[in-house]
């Protein structure tokens, strides 16, 4: 051994093994789901386990291999005891075993280059040749070879791979330019499609991998397609500016009246024509953002005042009608007492007009009291006629007389309607006994007011 051999030797004696836990070179590794049928890595024990297994050193301390071709030497051992030097070879033997194992899991997983994975193999091959080892390199030949097979097998893979993703690129590219064409034909989200231009441009800097004739075709297409989707939304937007100051005119005219009106106290009609203005304000279109938002804001100020004035009115008209209630319930309240057969009718009579004055000058109460406090006065009015009539009924010189004209009519429109009926006259007959109905009901009124005097 030469000084430099042991030196080297010397400072490896403590180098613990290496951990074959983490990479168990025994065990071929699992190929991924697209190599399922490749044959299975040749396995290759670890060497710094029975490392006597693979060689042995001499009396002189020459360290030999045993190859199928018999001993070969590797080196000199004369640093310590001979197993020692033999583990030393052996440690070097896993050394490469761990490479070669490193150099199949990138190619397994698909993280290594093919072509690199194969220079590798290929060195460790010609290593072999006159490596300073001790172990199995029969069966690390043979592994070497797997090796080399497999990354064969991963550059045609390769190969493939980037023939398809070739045209992959290509019907991607011509998917965004099919795209790009409809939308310059047919949309018209300008904002939507804009974006999605500006998108698909993005993306077709992204795709690789297209040759430069198709690329140059394919671009050509595409840059047609986005020229004239610009030109028709340019189009578009002239189109809408002109409408657009067409409908800020048509706004100013709009809040000019709108303004106009807000001093006005013909509520109900005002109303209905801040009403009319909103729908026409709808129907006029949008002005530039800018003029629209400050026009909008004068109408709705130009509202707001007219409607707030309503609603001071309208307050100010509601505290007065509750006042009014408030004093039309003091005059019910002294209506109540009105009572013809304790104060005589004719004092009610005069009481309840003066009443009825008073309750008219108060003026009006809210919507919702109307019928209540109205009836409650149609109650005591009632009240005083239904005592008027009775003092009619028991002092009239004329009730008997009238019992007789009004049994005469009622003779005489039943005689009617018989006639009318026999002659086929139903209309005429139905009057007729209307009539003589009604008459009937005047003549029985009539005759109780002559029974109860």
């Amino acid at each position: 051994m030469t000084d430099q051999e042991t030196t080297q030797a010397d400072g490896q004696q403590g180098r613990a093994t290496p951990d074959t836990t983490a990479q168990d070179n025994t065990t071929p590794v699992t190929p991924p789901p697209a190599a399922v049928a490749a044959p299975a890595a040749p396995v290759v024990p670890t060497a710094s386990e029975h490392p006597e297994r693979w060689g042995r050193v001499d009396d002189d301390g020459t360290v030999y291999v045993r190859t199928a071709d018999g001993e070969r030497s590797v080196g000199s051992w004369q640093a310590g005891e001979p197993a020692e030097g033999l583990a030393h070879f052996a440690r070097k033997f896993d050394d490469m075993l761990t490479e070669l194992g490193l150099l199949e899991a990138r190619l397994h997983s698909g993280a290594g280059d093919p072509k690199q994975a194969m220079a590798s193999a290929k060195h460790l091959k010609e290593a072999l040749v006159e490596a300073a080892v001790v172990g199995d390199l029969a069966g690390l030949a043979k592994r070497v070879e797997h090796v080399i097979g497999r990354a064969e097998v991963a550059m045609e893979a390769g190969k493939a791979a980037k023939e398809q993703a070739r045209v992959d690129a290509i019907a991607r590219k011509q998917a965004l330019v099919d795209e790009a064409e409809g939308l310059a034909n047919d949309s018209t989200q300008w904002k939507v499609a804009g974006d999605r231009l500006r998108t698909m441009l993005e993306e077709w800097k992204s795709v690789r991998g297209v040759d430069r004739k198709t690329d140059e075709q394919l671009w050509r297409r595409f840059a047609k397609a986005r020229d004239a989707f610009n030109r028709r939304r340019g189009s578009h937007f002239a189109d809408l500016d002109r409408q657009r100051s067409t409908a800020k005119q048509r706004k100013q005219e709009i809040v000019e009246e709108a303004e106009s009106i807000a001093t006005s106290s013909e509520w109900g009609d005002t109303a209905n024509r801040y009403k009319e203005l909103m729908t026409d304000w709808k129907a006029a279109g949008r002005a530039p953002k800018d003029a629209d938002d400050a026009l909008w804001k004068r109408f709705r100020a130009a509202q707001d005042q007219f409607f707030a004035h309503r609603s001071e009115a309208f307050s100010e008209r509601d505290a007065e009608f509750s006042a009014n209630a408030k004093l039309k319930e003091e005059l019910l309240a002294e209506a109540e007492s009105i009572d013809p057969s304790t104060n005589g009718l004719e004092a009610a009579r005069n009481q309840l007009y003066k009443i009825q004055e008073r309750w008219d000058q108060i003026g009006k109460v809210p919507r919702e009291r109307v019928r209540e406090l109205e009836g409650k006065l149609r109650s005591i009015e009632e009240r005083v006629r239904s005592a008027a009539d009775a003092q009619w009924r028991r002092t009239d010189p004329e009730a008997e007389a009238r019992v007789a004209q009004f049994r005469e009519r009622v003779e005489q429109f039943e005689s009617q309607a018989a006639k009318a009926r026999a002659a086929g006259d139903k209309r005429r007959a139905e009057q007729a006994e209307s009539q003589a109905a009604q008459w009937r009901e005047w003549l029985a009124a009539a005759e109780s007011s002559v029974a109860n005097r």
